[in-house]
């Protein structure tokens, strides 16, 4: 269960770290209620930063229920996401989902993220492969 939890060095902590992804967000994915922003990092592990606006979820309690599931769903996704900065904005109407649809939506959102920073992975071994060649 330890290796579920979520440490601090697991958080993006400082304002910086946040600017450090808005401004140079290699990757992007969302869907209507969620959109993801990601950079790589050169760390082992992924950080989560959280950006949950009272402009689109009105009420505290659906807000850290909100959160509380992204967090969730990242520590299980969090093997695939190594490297990665992300943070997760959550858009108008999120609070109407239920549970079941808020983690099936964030785990087709990390699952895009993975692929997405893997074959830019791939793509950049493939060029550094045909120059040293």
């Amino acid at each position: 269960m330890a290796e579920l939890g979520f440490p601090k060095d697991s958080r993006l902590q400082t304002s910086a770290d946040y600017k450090a992804v808005f401004e140079n967000a290699g990757y992007k994915v969302s869907c209507r209620y969620f959109l993801m922003l990601a950079k790589n990092n050169n760390m082992a592990r992924g950080r989560l930063g959280m950006v949950i606006a009272k402009k689109n979820v009105a009420k505290a309690v659906h807000r850290n229920r909100i959160k509380r599931l992204i967090r969730y769903s990242f520590r299980h996704a969090a093997q695939q996401l190594s490297g990665l900065d992300i943070i997760v904005l959550a858009r108008r109407d999120a609070d109407s989902l239920g549970n079941t649809k808020v983690m099936h939506k964030l785990n087709s959102l990390w699952a895009d993220l993975q692929s997405k920073a893997a074959r830019q992975l791939a793509a950049v071994d493939q060029q550094g492969r045909s120059f040293n060649d």
